[in-house]
């Protein structure tokens, strides 16, 4: 059913319109299309860097280029190769071009893997136009690549597949020869469970179907005897054949719909409520189901400021960390700094007063509360700003032992407004007491 071949592998496009996905890089005229092109008026020959998550077709644009554009193909693994395969393929290509007048693809496979002296042996033959590269990386370029080789090189950034395009690409498998023929007939749940574990990832998508193919084969194999049904019929892949074969339960969760909200909220909800264990559990089921991590990430930052604030000033240090590691380290290994921070501000005191300071001050300047800046703060250091009275009055606070003086800075239609009020927890109890003795001094009470 199966055959020796991954279905993934068997499946990759051979030409950039079987290409699912990726519409706003395959435009006409787009860099990508230039290359794929060899009657192109001024084919393309600008290397580029691929970046995009596991599965969105790297690799498959590489080739699909490579054999569009009738150009000479090389391919090198980042885990594999070394300087001196780099140097190698850079002569090989200098000599095909200079005697045979065919220039060379050189594919890249995870470039992040490769150290600084192993991206330097790769400029000459960018900038000379020796290979045309095509590098591929899952992880930020401005971290993993080096700046000369960026600079040489357009960055084009990959998407997840759409849900439609997972459909598109199973739909496909199935039907076509060089994948599964016809031999199955996949129940809708059974499909639309494959694109949720999917999560945007094509070859997790293909993989999984191949997997459940054969599930479904090898029982209708055991069951299959005298009076059984038509032998050539298509075996249906059901939905417990697919949560058979990848060995877990579907996720319920849709990406666009309302499970997707319904989780994040219970995320920070539990966080709010200082629960680290539900807070874990609703983590691990959006990184299952494949949410974007930078999300994840966003929701934490924003999270920290607004529910924990001055509480604990080092949460939003830990989950602005968090949102940072992830974006140099990629996935899977971001879930370990999105559990830390997570955990962290799970556990953490909790406090609005931030939150609530700063939409009070705009809700007052919204409605007009504002008045004029008291002259002795305002600028002075312009010609004619004395003679104005700017500045005039101003009380320097380093001048006294305490650092602060008794001053106005509000306007004076707002003198004496709180918009801070912190809370007797963690830190806000330090500045709240220190805060009490300084609007005695400020306000001369």
């Amino acid at each position: 059913m199966t055959g020796q071949t991954p279905l993934a592998v068997r499946m990759r496009p051979v030409s950039l319109d079987e290409v699912a996905g990726q519409a706003h890089l395959l435009k006409p005229g787009s860099p990508i299309v230039a290359l794929a092109d060899p009657s192109a008026s001024k084919p393309g020959t600008v290397s580029v860097i691929l970046w995009g998550p596991p599965g969105t077709g790297k690799t498959t644009l590489a080739q699909a280029i490579a054999r569009s554009s009738g150009r000479r193909f090389v391919e090198l693994s980042a885990i594999t190769a070394g300087v001196k395969d780099v140097r190698e393929v850079m002569k090989e290509a200098l000599d095909q071009r200079d005697l045979y007048g065919q220039s060379t693809i050189l594919f890249l496979d995870e470039i992040h893997r490769f150290t600084k002296a192993q991206q330097d042996a790769l400029l000459p033959g960018v900038e000379n136009g020796w290979v045309i590269l095509i590098a591929a990386t899952t992880e930020n370029p401005s971290f993993s690549v080096i700046s000369p080789l960026l600079s040489r090189s357009l960055l084009l950034t990959l998407k997840p597949l759409t849900d439609d395009d997972l459909g598109e690409l199973i739909d496909r498998a199935v039907g076509d020869a060089r994948g599964l023929g016809g031999a199955v007939r996949l129940a809708p749940e059974a499909r639309t469970g494959l694109i949720q574990l999917a999560s945007g990832d094509a070859r997790r998508a293909l993989t999984a179907l191949d997997a459940a193919a054969g599930v479904a084969a090898s029982e209708a194999g055991d069951g299959a005897g005298e009076g059984s049904a038509d032998q050539d019929a298509p075996i249906e892949v059901a939905e417990e054949h697919v949560e058979r074969a990848v060995d877990r339960a579907l996720l319920r969760y849709d990406r666009q719909g309302d499970e997707h909200y319904d989780v994040i909220s219970a995320f920070i909800k539990s966080i709010r409520g200082s629960d680290p264990d539900a807070a874990v559990h609703y983590l691990a089921r959006m990184i299952e189901a494949g949410e974007d991590a930078r999300f994840i990430a966003r929701r934490l930052v924003v999270h920290a400021a607004e529910d924990i604030g001055l509480a604990d000033p080092r949460a939003l240090q830990i989950a602005s960390a968090a949102a940072d590691a992830v974006a140099f380290i990629g996935m899977p290994e971001g879930r370990i700094p999105l559990a830390e921070a997570t955990i962290y501000l799970a556990t953490a005191p909790k406090s609005p007063a931030t939150i609530q300071a700063i939409d009070q001050a705009i809700s007052d300047v919204r409605a007009g509360r504002m008045g004029p800046v008291p002259l002795h703060l305002r600028d002075a250091h312009y010609a004619g700003a004395k003679r104005l009275g700017h500045g005039k009055g101003y009380r320097y606070p380093h001048d006294s032992p305490l650092g602060v003086v008794k001053q106005q800075y509000l306007p004076d239609a707002l003198a004496g407004r709180r918009y801070y009020e912190p809370r007797p927890l963690g830190g806000e109890r330090e500045i709240g007491e220190r805060l009490d003795k300084i609007r005695r001094i400020v306000e001369g009470g």
